[in-house]
């Protein structure tokens, strides 16, 4: 799966749709396979020294890793993997790349490392059903890193110094059971870290390793006061924190007085969603926000100039300088836009290079490609709701077939980008809408809050009402609306078919929850901690039991009208194959047809490239079939 579909993850006027676009020719029909198979390379990262880049491409099958020197064209794998795609590596130092998987979809991920030229393949964590992550790569110490594991107990992450030259692997934080996350200094120590008892959370601190943990500060989870990262001088630390305040700002936050020192940025419209820092230099660099597009505000002059001359070579799109070199002379910025699935472009901050690495999907042609328009519609209580409305090119906006597209989380958002799922569907002539949703996250305390107990309630009202509105604008053909989504979209999907079922055609759930009971029963143990918390969020199933009962699809089949696919993984860890099996099995006792897929390999959603291309060779017949005329090429 292409799109995030994380389960708990945690504008602009009415643009105009008529006027030029009739006059474009529409787009050719593009083989659906050119969407969804790997790209020809991604994953660009550059070397400390600023000598050698790594990247993942196929090979064998399955994305792989490479290196190659700068400025080469031969590139070398240096993975070999045959069962599973790799989806993450990056430098320990310029002898030893790391890089995690797992097995069939589990998410109970391995680190391991390699070298440059292939050798000395080591699987660092080899523990069944067990997950390890990367903590902190301490880059001073190039044969040391810092992960997590909940290898001595499944609920909780402790924090381990592995040497990836000896392989030992030792505990240097053991997590007494309520530590959600670990905060290292600079200098690779864990000085803080983050609690929770269910409905609140704390942040600890201590001086120095030797010292013990103390409470600084408790706040309600519905209160954000994230640590990312210390101040340079290894005191202080910087936090994103909406105390007092609706939208998250950055902050300095005294851990020793438990006080706000200064507010760093904030922004009126929008959380601050992310903070990059010159490790060389020791100065924060950029704030990041997002409202219809991703924002940048600088921090740092020089950082400024670097990537104001970034821009002026690709004007045309967002971009990020995503890597660097030790010395930070050598970047690596990783671009796209709505039409563009994206590229990596390296420069040489010294010499002003500028070049293309690659783009990753070179077969898509941006002049064949969708614009996706950010858009807003009210809510029936009075919300302004965001989204995207996505038309097929070259067709008037008049009476479309649509796919109606709710995202997963649901505390997440979409965001404006190439969207490989919406554009093949613009591609076979559908008009897509993707909302954001009250409790979509971004748009500060008080719209995340509005969300809470409200699965099949007033979330699904705002997905409604996204739908009459599109009825009302003229664009949809009230007759022709579909409603696919994964994870909590596939939930909003069966939420939809079931307390609206006059509204849609057909409708494609994929890993969705069907029963809010035994969803809650089946969370993954290392979400345990978290359990009070998503009962306040989403309901107790005893104290709440006759409303859950009111949003569970499973326990509405009767009302289902339109036809139903649904897509699952047998190895899901967070949506359980019982969600998909239970609402399959209730169709098929009505004697209601329901088309069913799942895939043994796979988890949270499909990976593997053969498994995304059954899926979505299944979903394009099913949505022809049931929406039909599908737009003539």
């Amino acid at each position: 799966m292409k799109t995030p579909l994380v389960l708990f993850g945690i504008m602009l006027i009415m643009i105009g749709f008529t006027g030029c676009r009739q006059k474009e020719s529409p787009a050719p029909l593009i083989p659906m396979e050119d969407f969804f198979k790997d790209p020809e390379s991604a994953g660009y990262r550059i070397s400390p020294n600023g000598e050698m880049i790594i990247f993942r491409a196929s090979h064998m099958g399955r994305m792989n890793v490479f290196v190659r020197k700068l400025g080469d064209t031969i590139s070398t794998p240096i993975t070999q993997e045959t069962e599973r795609s790799i989806y993450n590596a990056f430098w320990e130092s310029d002898n030893r790349i790391i890089f995690t998987k797992d097995i069939g979809g589990d998410e109970n991920m391995h680190v391991l490392s390699v070298k440059p030229d292939g050798t000395g393949l080591v699987d660092h964590t080899p523990f069944e059903k067990v997950r390890s992550e990367v903590l902190d790569m301490l880059e001073e110490r190039p044969e040391e890193l810092l992960i997590t594991s909940n290898k001595r107990n499944l609920q909780v992450f402790d924090v381990y110094l592995l040497n990836t030259l000896t392989g030992e692997l030792k505990m240097v934080a053991e997590n007494p059971g309520n530590i959600t996350g670990w905060v290292t200094d600079h200098d690779g120590k864990i000085r803080a870290a983050v609690t929770a008892d269910g409905v609140n959370t704390s942040i600890l601190y201590r001086e120095t390793e030797q010292d013990k943990f103390t409470s600084v500060i408790t706040t309600s989870f519905k209160e954000t006061l994230n640590p990312v990262l210390f101040t340079f001088d290894n005191k202080n630390l910087y936090c994103l924190s909406n105390l007092g305040r609706d939208k998250t700002a950055i902050v300095e936050f005294d851990p020793r007085t438990a006080k706000e020192i200064q507010v760093l940025y904030e922004n009126n419209e929008a959380d601050i969603v992310g903070l990059d820092y010159s490790k060389l230099r020791k100065v924060l660099t950029v704030a990041y926000y997002e409202t219809d597009k991703l924002y940048k505000y600088f921090l740092d002059s020089l950082t400024k100039q670097i990537e104001t001359k970034i821009q002026t070579q690709i004007p045309d799109y967002l971009f990020e300088v995503a890597f660097k070199s030790k010395d930070e002379n050598r970047l690596i910025a990783y671009a796209n836009s709505d039409k563009y699935y994206g590229g990596y472009f390296f420069y040489d901050v010294k010499t002003g290079n500028f070049e293309k690495l690659a783009d990753m999907m070179p077969w898509l042609k941006e002049e064949h490609m969708a614009v996706m328009k950010p858009v807003t519609y009210q809510s029936r209580d009075g919300l302004t709701i965001p989204g995207y409305l996505t038309l097929p090119k070259g067709i008037q906006p008049r009476n479309l077939p649509v796919v109606i597209n709710p995202h997963g989380g649901p505390w997440y958002r979409d965001s404006w980008g190439f969207n490989p799922e919406v554009q093949f569907l613009a591609n076979r002539g559908y008009a897509v809408l993707q909302m954001n949703f009250r409790g979509s996250t971004g748009y500060g305390k008080k719209f995340w809050e509005a969300s809470f107990k409200q699965w099949g309630r007033t979330m699904q009202d705002d997905i409604t009402d996204g739908v009459k509105w599109l009825i009302n604008e003229g664009i949809a053909d009230s007759s022709r609306i579909a409603i696919y989504g994964g994870s909590y979209g596939g939930y909003a999907t069966l939420a939809g078919i079931t307390l609206t079922p006059e509204l849609y055609a057909c409708a494609v759930d994929y890993v969705g929850v069907s029963n809010m009971f035994t969803f809650m029963n089946t969370i993954p143990p290392y979400w345990e901690p978290l359990r009070q918390m998503f009962y306040e969020m989403v309901g107790d199933p005893v104290k709440d039991s006759l409303m859950l009962a009111e949003v569970s699809p499973v326990f509405h089949v009767d009302r289902i009208r339109c036809p139903l696919f649904v897509a699952q993984g047998a190895n899901d860890p967070r949506v359980n194959i019982n969600e998909s099996n239970q609402i399959v099995e209730s169709l098929k006792a009505r004697g209601v047809t329901v088309e069913y897929m799942v895939k043994d390999n796979e988890g949270h959603g499909f990976y593997n490239q053969e498994n995304q291309f059954d899926f979505y060779r299944a979903m394009e017949k099913f949505l022809a079939t049931h929406l039909g005329n599908v737009a003539e090429k």
